[in-house]
């Protein structure tokens, strides 16, 4: 994939961005979720072994789980693979030990540079600094506001990349950050990236679940 800098980790190809994309829309469409290789062979035009090779290092990075098919009549049993989003029956080890990873490295920064730590609550935190490592592995250079509950990652990596790309790799790197943050646990969901007047711009905004319960509650009790 063409861009304006250094791009590293699961977008830093676009077959990868691809296979990714069909398995983020295998999980929304209502059905088990799970493509075989076959599948993706057919989709992306890849050869099958490219295709595994891409996947080992999605799953090596915490972003795709294998499982393997549960067949009622004979014959191999196929493996299948589906994207990591944090949820029950989509949860990737890896993902969830570089999160504790990602905490424990933010709790040694936070005792030797106080005051650095979010106001939003210890878990809140913790799904920050999962998110912030995943951006910087990916070739980002992320800002976080706490009050406004956004990422800022301008200028983008990708801004010198296809504008016709531009859409589908949106559409992955919100998924993959919707993943991290739930793999990590806490209230923050990344809502959407903001529509940018230029290419090189990119916010994404974030949504803590945790405030707005408590502001409906707070609603509801007022109209008691």
């Amino acid at each position: 994939m063409s861009n304006g800098g250094s791009v590293c980790g699961p977008i830093s190809s676009y077959s990868r961005v691809r296979i990714l994309h069909l398995l983020f829309e295998a999980g929304h469409s209502g059905a088990p979720g799970e493509l075989a290789i076959g599948d993706l062979c057919e989709a992306t035009g890849l050869h099958p072994n490219t295709v595994r090779e891409h996947l080992q290092r999605l799953i090596e990075g915490g972003y795709v789980i294998p499982t393997v098919e549960h067949r009622t009549t004979r014959g191999r049993p196929r493996t299948l693979y589906r994207a990591a989003t944090g949820a029950p029956d989509a949860s990737s080890p890896v993902a969830r030990n570089k999160a504790k990873a990602a905490a424990r490295r933010g709790d040694l920064l936070r005792s030797v540079l106080p005051g650095t730590g979010s106001a939003l609550g210890r878990d809140a935190t913790y799904q920050l600094d999962a998110l912030v490592e995943h951006l910087e592995e990916s070739g980002f250079e992320p800002v976080v506001d706490d009050r406004g509950l956004t990422v800022d990652l301008s200028p983008c990596p990708h801004a010198a990349g296809r504008p016709e790309d531009r859409p589908m790799l949106c559409q992955v790197h919100l998924g993959l950050m919707q993943g991290i943050l739930a793999e990590a646990g806490g209230p923050l969901e990344a809502q959407c990236v903001r529509e940018a007047a230029l290419p090189s711009e990119c916010t994404v905004q974030l949504r803590d679940t945790a405030a707005q319960a408590s502001n409906r509650t707070g609603v509801a009790h007022g109209m008691a």
